[in-house]
């Protein structure tokens, strides 16, 4: 993460959890058509259309009087969608046992990209079971330069079935996004 970005993450996690969700993963792209990317969800994991547009609404109002960003830019608030990426601790324990990639910052052992299963965590470790691999690999969570899920059938399922499982405990108008992130674009 840039400063930039950091800078923009402290100005605006207050908003986004005040509004009950939890930031994902925020980024800033393009430099003639400047987008701030912002991936949230709720708590549970879901995040429907309508709420993307109230984050969206909540943000633009603290964007507006803080103005951080020089020039014109694209405020864009999405879900994670199903092949998500990992970006906090409890994301690789949340998503334990299902395919992921990992990039690292530096290589080891001459390697710096791994496919496998998540295995959960430990301490400050990702637990890791690497392709080609007997033993579970422990990845300190600060080497980790980027992850995500990988799109498999048992995901998709996963993701059905959290989906249903939401809409059981209330959130009726929630549907999973087959297709990918849900986005609001302002």
């Amino acid at each position: 993460m840039t400063p930039y970005e950091t800078q923009l993450k402290e100005l605006l996690t207050p908003v986004i959890e005040t509004a009950g969700f939890e930031l994902v993963r925020l980024r800033m792209t393009g430099s003639k058509q400047k987008t701030l990317q912002i991936m949230a969800e709720r708590p549970d994991g879901t995040m429907s259309a309508e709420d993307c547009a109230e984050l969206s609404r909540a943000m633009s109002q603290v964007l507006e009087e803080s103005d951080p960003i020089e020039d014109a830019y694209t405020l864009e608030v999405s879900s994670p969608g199903i092949d998500r990426p990992l970006t906090r601790l409890k994301d690789f324990e949340r998503w334990e046992g299902f395919a992921a990639k990992i990039e690292l910052t530096q290589a080891v052992e001459n390697q710096k990209r791994f496919r496998g299963h998540l295995a959960g965590i430990e301490d400050d470790n990702v637990c890791f079971d690497i392709e080609g691999e007997d033993d579970t690999a422990l990845i300190p969570f600060s080497l980790i330069a980027s992850a995500k899920l990988l799109m498999t059938d048992e995901l998709i399922a996963e993701s059905l079935r959290r989906s249903k499982t939401a809409l059981k405990e209330g959130d009726a108008e929630w549907e999973p996004n087959r297709d990918g992130p849900r986005t609001n674009k302002i």
